[in-house]
């Protein structure tokens, strides 16, 4: 058990090394491009990427994150009203969705449609040799095909974050309108007074480091896929597994450091 335990952990630090090492590459592409005084990148591909990843997603967010918000008010509230203090519901589905479960739900959400997509799309180009077509074309593959996806859902998911804490208050708004009988203007006087801007900081600064780890794991198992076309079944799901279990224990870890420095914030 020690020694599987052992090469376990031999094997995900020699991983973690590799991902270090593309993210050097393609900064290192990118820097030699604008060095040359040449675009680092292709608009036309990032703009593709980033309505994929944004605009592509937008729906699937909403839904999720509307129907979780609507459960958790209805689940919260009918104990709450008990004792009488349903009017902190509200609060409570704006603080968890701007700081925790809008980040981490909406991870969860991009690794599995848009980081498997990433997967795929590598893995087969990398079984087919088309990435080392483009290699032997000069284009630079990191810069060509990475970088674009890692700026894309990078960028985009801390938007995506907004829509997904948007949806949830808007469900629970309707369970507290029409179960809680909490006025509107109440309502929204309430979501006010209980969020705080370094809540809804932290989340953005959550979803945009949960974003640069599901591009990494996506890109990484996609250029590495070996064995035709099982071989890009089997990084598919591994990308989708890594990057969920990643993202949430990176979000463990933002949780302890945060209540350690800051244990009354």
């Amino acid at each position: 058990m020690i020694g599987a335990i052992g090469r376990s952990t031999r094997n995900a630090l020699i991983q973690l090394g590799s991902i270090y090492r593309l993210l050097l590459g393609m900064v290192n592409e990118l820097g030699d491009q604008v060095s040359r005084r040449r675009p680092p990148l292709r608009r036309r591909v990032l703009f593709e990427q980033t309505d994929r990843v944004g605009i592509g997603s937008i729906p699937l967010v909403a839904m999720v994150s509307f129907f979780i918000g609507l459960t958790m008010a209805l689940l919260i509230g009918a104990e709450l009203k008990v004792y009488g203090t349903e009017r902190l519901v509200p609060q409570l589905i704006a603080i968890a969705f701007s700081r925790e479960l809008g980040p981490l739900m909406t991870g969860i959400v991009l690794a599995a449609r848009i980081g498997a997509a990433f997967t795929a799309e590598l893995g087969t180009m990398t079984v087919s040799e088309e990435v080392e077509a483009v290699e032997a074309m000069g284009l630079g593959p990191l810069r060509f095909l990475v970088a674009p996806r890692l700026l894309a859902i990078t960028g985009l998911l801390p938007c995506l974050v907004v829509i997904s804490t948007l949806a949830a208050v808007f469900g629970s708004f309707l369970v507290s309108l029409y179960y809680l009988n909490i006025a509107p203007g109440y309502f929204f006087d309430l979501t006010q007074e209980g969020l705080r801007v370094r809540d809804v900081l932290m989340g953005i600064f959550k979803s945009g480091v949960f974003g640069l780890i599901i591009g990494l794991v996506a890109c990484y198992r996609g250029l590495t896929v070996k064995g035709g076309a099982a071989g890009v079944g089997n990084a598919t799901t591994s990308s989708v597994v890594t990057s969920v279990t990643t993202v949430i224990g990176t979000d463990t870890l933002f949780n302890i450091l945060q209540q350690a420095l800051l244990p009354n914030q």
